[in-house]
């Protein structure tokens, strides 16, 4: 099995003080019953919400 990672949305990380939008994003898709998650990209500089997803290797 391979984990791919699929990015639902990007937010900078320069947000302001006290705000959290990628883990409030993150959690309403939670409780959509997705198992998102909050991740920084730093070349990017911002934060990624993401769901792993297994994808099977190709039978050789």
């Amino acid at each position: 099995m391979i984990n791919a990672r699929v990015v639902l949305q990007r937010f900078p990380a320069g947000g302001p003080r006290g705000s959290w939008p990628a883990e409030e994003f993150a959690r309403q898709r939670r409780l959509e019953g997705q198992q998102a998650e909050v991740v920084m990209d730093l070349a990017t500089d911002a934060f990624l919400v993401i769901v792993r997803e297994a994808a099977a290797q190709p039978v050789a």
